[in-house]
């Protein structure tokens, strides 16, 4: 039997560790603070074990910082332009904390805060977190459930949902930075990706959507067929840009998911493939990295890993054609990310 709860490790307060082993190659460790995943064990083509996600080595070190590192973000992942939307005639304004933006839910965001376990397991975690109304500015008592389960075969489910007791807006989003190499590998430059999308979302230079969906078709957004992620690259920043999702719903795992991303690495031979039930992925190549400091004394250069966030679109309350980000009372929020490691 794996063991499931862990002591805090120094400097963590109130945190806690906890691991799974998937007894299938998978080892995941998660971490009370923002219900994030601290350490991702993956075996390359010949068994070999690393760590494939960036991360820190305490939860002090992500309370000061730490670019959202493995953490479960809401209650609005992704940018609310001007801080601002409207609900049955009503304004709210957010916490403004990137520029005259939100962004992943502001300066106390979901990643900020230490959730509660309501269940584990062998193979699986259930977090919670109470988010009252006013809470950053938005409206509605919510509560957050995020739930990591191991299902065998190198599969990884990620589970959040929500439920409010007045109108408000939920997105929320898994914001792991993966390195199949190694989290202290390098950059990500020559990993492979593959996206079910032949759309994205433009923006302007605050990266908020103007509410056109532009092809990717003879563009370098264009990863509707397997390609290097830095060849070419859109800019010097690489990319920080929501793609919208091709595929239909299908039954997969015993739930109905839509295939979204294919990511590999073609030194070690290990490979990520990505189903959901959200519109969309925001993929971001980690350009703000610079030397920062990272796990176990590595430092992440730019691009040191890519974020494949599966989501609802950016900015969705201020644009009625986008998907809705409404939640009502009586509805549940229900978001899925299946992620399959096993190899080719």
């Amino acid at each position: 039997m794996p063991e499931i709860m862990l002591p805090p490790g120094p400097d963590d307060g109130a945190s806690r560790r906890l691991t799974l082993d998937g007894q299938d190659g998978l080892r995941l460790t998660l971490l009370t603070l923002g219900a994030r995943v601290a350490e991702l064990w993956v075996p390359d083509r010949d068994g070999r074990l690393a760590d494939v996600v960036l991360g820190l080595d305490h939860a002090a070190d992500h309370r000061a910082g730490g670019s959202y590192m493995g953490a479960t973000c809401g209650r609005f992942a992704n940018r609310i332009a001007g801080g601002r939307f409207t609900l049955d005639g009503m304004t709210h304004q957010l916490d403004r904390n990137e520029g005259a933006n939100h962004l992943h839910g502001g300066r106390a965001g979901f990643d900020r805060r230490e959730w509660d376990i309501a269940e584990a397991s062998p193979t699986h975690v259930t977090f919670t977190l109470a988010s009252p109304a006013g809470d950053m500015g938005y409206p509605g008592h919510v509560t957050a459930r995020c739930t990591y389960r191991m299902l065998g075969d190198r599969r990884l489910m990620i589970e959040m949902s929500a439920t409010t007791d007045a109108p408000t807006i939920v997105n929320l989003a898994h914001h792991g930075y993966f390195n199949l190499a190694g989290h202290g590998a390098g950059d990500i430059l020559g990993h492979s990706l593959q996206l079910a999308a032949s759309s994205r979302l433009a923006v302007d230079s605050a990266n908020i959507p103007t509410g056109e969906i532009a092809p990717v078709a003879a563009t370098a957004f264009d990863f509707t067929a397997p390609r290097p992620i830095g060849q070419p690259l859109p800019g010097p920043g690489g990319f920080d840009h929501c793609f919208c999702l091709d595929q239909p719903l299908g039954r997969l795992a015993g739930e109905d998911l839509r295939f979204c991303a294919a990511l590999g690495d073609p030194v070690s031979g290990r490979r990520l493939r990505i189903w959901t039930t959200a519109p969309g992925v925001q993929v971001y190549t980690g350009a703000h990295f610079d030397a920062t400091p990272g796990k176990h004394g590595a430092r992440y250069p730019r691009f040191a890993g890519v974020a494949l966030e599966t989501q609802g679109f950016p900015d969705a309350p201020n644009h009625p054609g986008f998907p809705s980000a409404r939640l009502d009372p009586g509805q549940t929020y229900r978001h899925l990310v299946l992620c399959d490691f096993a190899p080719a």
